[in-house]
């Protein structure tokens, strides 16, 4: 069978729904963290936990599934993996425990985990250089639109109908991703059972962290990106028990990160073609470096605050719609018969940074000192990350 080939609105279509299932699958279920609390008579940590799993699963289960959709193609892992993610979330909305809660969030992050290795793998298997910057930036306007409304209309539902109806909205989600997946997606490279042998598998991935062209992009999406899912764990709590929004009005809130996530895709398309190579790379990592100077200073100096919380954020969140299209682009084109594992190696980094820091936060008990110090660390470790970068490819050429 041979590769097909979607148009640049189908890939973009297709893109953006999977990318959109890890992030969705989060700000959804942020809203509900502090009442998850009270329902099953747990603390913070717990809760919080139940975040960190999602990360972790995602984060390690993209190291299968990016090999798997090299070795089966990438529409049966896809809806491989879709059906796990629908299983995962049933799991949750009917959890009588908060272990279950634990297993079903695990489970999931499992299942979403094919979402940001296949929409990456299936850009680079069908386009190359700015062709597949430009869709990647496209999958960013249209990822903007499904988490904005998230936040909102979780603690929508968390609020008409109770923290299961969370859960139901992702079920929902699983079912419609796998059917549209089913109907539109084609199959866009030759499938290479080998590829997933153990032997190759390892291989595969000791080639691409040995080369420092992938390794250090994919420090600098681990440090931007993972920041974002970072502080997931953080935010809801800050804004909620510190700041004192309600759940509605925290998702609502969430919308200063998000739009301006999508005010920076649609500048980025305005302005690309005016731009040198790197040009956008550079001035996202900046306003990423000022936006994590400003949330390390405000946290420490300033009465927390909606606007001293998340006008940083905003900063951030609209350098890193300047950051991913290059920076991802740059790390999958050295190695393109191994698509599917770099898309992982990248997915695993930022998701693995997200969890990690997570994981730190819970350590740390106070959201609000977690917030000031985690997330500025990861927002320049991810400038810093850029200058190896820019070695490794000025000694490549």
């Amino acid at each position: 069978m041979s590769p097909a080939r979607m148009t640049e609105g189908r890939t973009s279509l297709l893109g953006a729904m999977l990318t959109m299932i890890g992030p969705l699958s989060m700000a959804i279920y942020t809203p509900a963290m502090p009442e998850l609390v009270h329902a099953f008579a747990t603390t913070d940590a717990a809760i919080k936990l139940s975040l960190s799993l999602y990360f972790a699963g995602f984060a390690c289960a993209q190291l299968l599934s990016g090999p798997c959709s090299d070795a089966f193609g990438r529409r049966s892992a896809t809806l491989g993996f879709l059906l796990i993610y629908t299983l995962g979330s049933l799991i949750a909305a009917f959890a009588p425990s908060v272990e279950l809660l634990l297993a079903g969030r695990l489970i999931q992050g499992i299942g979403a985990s094919v979402g940001v290795t296949v929409s990456r793998a299936i850009v680079r298997d069908q386009f190359a250089g700015g062709e597949a910057a430009r869709i990647l930036n496209m999958i960013g306007i249209m990822l903007a639109v499904g988490p904005a409304m998230g936040p909102t209309v979780g603690g929508l539902a968390l609020v008409a109908f109770g923290w299961q109806s969370v859960f139901f909205l992702m079920v929902g989600f699983g079912i419609l991703s796998f059917l549209v997946v089913a109907a539109l997606m084609r199959e866009t490279t030759l499938p290479d059972r080998a590829l997933i042998r153990p032997t190759r598998l390892i291989g595969a991935y000791a080639t691409l962290i040995r080369d420092p062209r992938v390794f250090f992009a994919a420090l600098v999406l681990g440090g931007n990106v993972g920041a974002l899912y970072a502080q997931s764990t953080m935010l809801p709590f800050v804004l909620i028990k510190t700041v004192g929004l309600t759940p509605a009005q925290f998702g609502i809130g969430m919308l200063m990160q998000t739009g301006s996530y999508f005010a920076g895709s649609v500048a980025l398309r305005m302005v690309s073609k005016r731009l040198m190579p790197g040009d956008a790379l550079k001035f996202g990592l900046v306003l990423a470096g000022i936006g994590g100077v400003m949330i390390f200073l405000s946290t420490h100096l300033l009465t927390p605050t909606y606007i001293s919380i998340m006008l940083p954020v905003g900063i951030c969140s609209f350098g890193m719609a300047f950051i991913i299209p290059d920076i991802t682009t740059a790390g999958l084109t050295p190695h393109p018969r191994l698509a599917g594992s770099a898309s992982a190696l990248l997915g695993f980094v930022q998701m693995g940074c997200g969890f990690l820091g997570g994981v730190a936060a819970s350590l740390m008990h106070d959201p609000l000192t977690a917030f000031g110090i985690i997330i500025p660390a990861m927002e320049i470790m991810a400038v810093a990350a850029f200058f190896g970068f820019r070695r490794a490819w000025a000694r490549a050429d």
